[in-house]
């Protein structure tokens, strides 16, 4: 899930990724990043963090008005997921498809 606030003070849209463990593959997960065109696709630069009071993993992100990004989740190093409930998908390089998150030109 993808909940988007714009934040006046930094005149950008924070975006907060939302993982519902319900939601996940039925294996444990130990670590999930958020990988993207944000960070270059980068494994490492985005970990989310696991919220045990609302059973979910959340991450947070800020992007520039009127961005449209690729991403997907990395979960324990190994396995790529998507955001079922992302802004739409866009076929990506490796046969798969990359979610899309799409923030408004202005609030």
């Amino acid at each position: 899930m993808l909940k988007k606030t714009y934040v006046k003070s930094r005149r950008a849209w924070r975006v907060d990724f939302i993982i519902p463990v319900s939601e996940l593959p039925p294996a444990q997960a130990e670590s999930i990043h958020i990988v993207g065109t944000f960070n270059n696709w980068d494994r490492t630069a985005t970990p989310m963090k696991y919220v045990a009071k609302d059973k979910a993993w959340k991450g947070r992100v800020y992007l520039p008005p009127g961005a449209q990004e690729q991403f997907r989740y990395y979960i324990n190093n190994a396995i790529w997921y998507n955001d079922w409930h992302a802004d739409g998908y866009q076929p990506g390089s490796f046969g798969a498809d990359n979610c899309l998150v799409i923030v408004p030109d202005k609030p």
